[in-house]
């Protein structure tokens, strides 16, 4: 039977314990008249009232369970029974239903109304709890979306009668139109969708922000420590003005829609800078935007806090500490290549030498290098750049990709010439360098005698620092994963995350790179000259000492740092 709640006010109940006096609770509710916030909210804003205090005495006096509620991991079927509109505005959250009963946490459980509301809205039985009320708050954001400014923005869009104006453009009437989009995407609702999109982003520690149109509704994504993850949508009406507005930042044609479009543009957040690299793909029902963020300030840019492991560390001091030759790192997008190779560079970043790269685009700024912009619309490819770059007499070079043979041509031939040159390339693993040259063009003893280094880099998901607990893996599931005591002399430590707040219940939180570094070992040479299979360059380098990047991965799986699952997501059997 659900509990029921005496008609008692609040105030009555903290003057009885003592907790508050009459003073402080007639300028509270005088506060409460005009305002119309919540008076528990006013309390212990005027900290007349700690919450932890508000919550037992509640609890005591009223006879029902406390709980805290950041510890739930509520389903999304139970969530759907209570709108977020009232959620919010009573500050109030289904925990679970359990027959014909709702339990509700509340700040306020003393708030009939709120309890008749909702009871009349869901058919259901309320029960009642108490509840932190900053936990309960921070629940309702994280259960509910981007928040109550975005939610009242986004209604302010719809009121707007954003839906009515939505027409079909045709071509011809696309030009005469330019004016009325570009007003749209200066209007000031759309202005602070398109920044609270951002700021989102930022909040969450997002890598991308995804903007897709669809038939009836405009999907927003975020990348989420390499895992995409939808967040609350605008209108779909809203599409046409919020690309504009994007487009306008970015100093991109809004009056282009047939062709794709790349640009980029900065905001200052918080005392930071963050570029922002904008790409416009034209799709069936709209243009497509793709916003990779690129925040300076979390940028690490220490080759020795990337946390590898010993091995690979060594070879990249090693490689890096030679007059010459290229090191070359590989990986799919967003695998953090760019990042270490700017840590190598901020490593080797002295008055005494002259550090060229060229970029496209230039993702980060780094003091004391000169950096240089790619233009292929007008010829200047990374070749061209890459020809003149070595006109300036540089003693490191670093090329943003080595993506056809006349690029990768020039990078030898520098490398060969007395220059350090790093760049990144497209291949599965570090012995595939070697067979992808080749394949390119490039001779096989010139890719033999200027590879210093092939590295093959991932990131891979940190296990959550406050849902983290150890688990026992069986000894014929390490067999099977190639996981080999000879390679890790310590005991190993298998953990997993459970779910919780700060996670968002997926038991991962951040992410660390993993990498497989093969220094070009004497011994694998004969393979190189053969054009040998990359399989078994591979196999030669292990037994010269090299670590996979399963090895690795599976290091620091039993140093705690991420779980057996996540590494075998990531990285492929040896």
């Amino acid at each position: 039977m659900a509990t029921k709640v005496a008609k008692k006010r609040l105030g009555d109940v903290l003057l009885e314990q003592d907790l508050i006096s009459e003073e402080q609770l007639r300028e509270c509710v005088s506060i409460q008249r005009q305002t119309g916030a919540n008076l528990a909210s006013i309390l212990v804003e005027k900290k007349y009232l700690n919450e932890e205090d508000l919550v037992i005495t509640l609890s005591e006096q009223l006879g029902i369970p406390h709980i805290r509620v950041a510890h739930y991991n509520i389903p999304k079927e139970v969530l759907n029974e209570v709108p977020e509109t009232l959620a919010r505005q009573y500050q109030m959250l289904p925990v679970s239903i359990t027959g014909d009963v709702l339990t509700l946490a509340m700040a306020d459980p003393l708030n009939i109304m709120a309890l008749d509301d909702l009871r009349m809205l869901t058919s259901y039985e309320i029960e009642p709890v108490v509840a932190v009320q900053s936990e309960l708050r921070d629940t309702i954001e994280k259960h509910y979306g981007v928040g109550k400014q975005s939610a009242e923005l986004y209604n302010e869009l719809v009121a707007g009668g954003a839906e009515a104006d939505v027409q079909t453009v045709t071509q011809t009437e696309e030009m005469s139109d330019l004016g009325q989009l570009k007003a749209d995407a200066e209007d000031a609702p759309v202005i602070r969708l398109a920044n609270l999109l951002l700021v989102n982003a930022l909040e969450q520690g997002a890598s991308d922000i995804h903007i897709e149109p669809f038939e009836k509704v405009l999907r927003v994504r975020y990348r989420i420590d390499g895992k995409l993850e939808e967040t609350k949508s605008p209108p779909r009406s809203v599409l046409a003005a919020l690309i504009s507005r994007f487009k306008i930042m970015a100093s991109l044609d809004i009056a282009e829609h047939r062709l794709p479009q790349d640009g980029r543009f900065r905001i200052r957040y918080k005392g930071r800078e963050i570029d922002f690299r904008t790409a416009i793909l034209p799709c069936y029902y709209g243009e497509k935007i793709v916003m990779r963020v690129l925040d300076k300030g979390a940028l690490t840019l220490d080759l020795e806090a990337l946390g590898l492991e010993e091995q690979p560390m060594q070879a990249f001091r090693d490689a890096i500490a030679r007059p010459y030759g290229m090191i070359l790192i590989t990986g799919p997008t967003g695998s953090g290549k760019t990042t270490t190779l700017y840590s190598a560079l901020h490593k080797l970043n002295q008055v005494s030498e002259n550090i060229v790269t060229v970029e496209d685009p230039v993702e980060y700024e780094l003091f004391g290098v000169n950096q240089v912009q790619v233009k292929a619309e007008i010829g200047f490819t990374f070749a061209a750049a890459l020809r003149q770059i070595l006109r300036q007499d540089p003693d490191i070079v670093m090329v943003g990709e080595i993506r056809d043979e006349e690029t990768a041509d020039v990078a030898v031939k520098a490398a060969l010439t007395g220059h350090l040159v790093l760049s990144t390339l497209h291949t599965n693993d570090a012995a595939s360098v070697f067979t992808r040259l080749t394949d390119m063009g490039l001779e096989p003893f010139l890719v033999q005698s200027s590879v210093a280094l092939a590295a093959a880099q991932r990131l891979i998901r940190r296990v959550c620092a406050d849902c983290k607990e150890q688990v026992t893996i069986p000894r014929e599931v390490l067999d099977r994963i190639q996981f080999s005591k000879a390679t890790y002399n310590e005991t190993p430590v298998w953990v997993r995350g459970r779910g919780c707040n700060k996670c968002k219940s997926l038991g991962y939180k951040g992410r660390i790179a993993v990498i497989e570094a093969m220094p070009n070992y004497p011994e694998i040479e004969p393979f190189i000259l053969g054009r040998a299979p990359s399989t078994q360059i591979k196999e030669a380098a292990i037994k010269c000492g090299m670590r996979s990047l399963r090895q690795n991965a599976l290091s620091k799986a039993a140093r705690g740092l991420t779980t057996v699952e996540e590494v075998l997501r990531v990285t492929a059997a040896d």
